[in-house]
């Protein structure tokens, strides 16, 4: 079966968002072969318990009130159909911290994948200098500290850092955060 197309999150299984499981969503009550792993936010617990399709097509949030993803953690300038989106009908990530969804061009980016030193080196080599931009103006952290820093990065262990698509251009924006 394939898996519902998520603007905001193209490949949710890449990303660990999404695994395949047996499990039983609780929305829809049927086992569909895939269930969501990210955060939710709603009064219910609901870890580990809605699959991909009712995350979609927004029954999952108004069944539950759920959110996938923190409204106020977006800029002015990201329209809110686009907010809601995201926060209604896309999987969200699990980070260390508090998620931030990053933007460009006007719009939220696609969410591509947590990702560590390994996955910088394999896929995505132009990310070591967006990030020792991000170590040594927004951490502070300078010199062989700074390189340490960005060499420490791991998809599963922290720090970890971030990686996004703009829909509108070939920037590819990224930020890290520490367990």
């Amino acid at each position: 079966m394939d898996l519902p197309r998520f603007a905001y999150h193209p490949d949710p299984l890449a990303s660990g968002s999404i695994v395949a499981s047996d499990a039983t969503c609780r929305c829809c009550g049927q086992q569909r072969g895939f269930i969501y792993t990210g955060p939710v936010y709603a009064e219910d617990d609901l870890e580990d318990a809605l699959c991909p399709w009712c995350i979609a097509d927004g029954s999952a949030h108004e069944e539950f009130d759920v959110l996938f993803s923190d409204e106020a953690g977006f800029p002015d300038d990201v329209p809110e159909e686009i907010v809601e989106e995201i926060a209604y009908r896309t999987p969200g990530f699990t980070t260390w911290q508090d998620a931030e969804w990053l933007t460009c061009c006007g719009d939220a980016a696609a969410f591509l994948e947590p990702i560590g030193w390994a996955e910088i080196q394999a896929r995505y080599p132009y990310a070591d200098g967006r990030l020792m931009t991000y170590i040594v103006q927004e951490l502070q952290i300078s010199g062989s500290a700074a390189t340490r820093t960005l060499h420490a990065l791991n998809r599963d262990s922290g720090p970890t850092a971030y990686v996004f698509q703009c829909r509108h251009c070939d920037a590819q924006p990224v930020y890290m955060d520490f367990p």
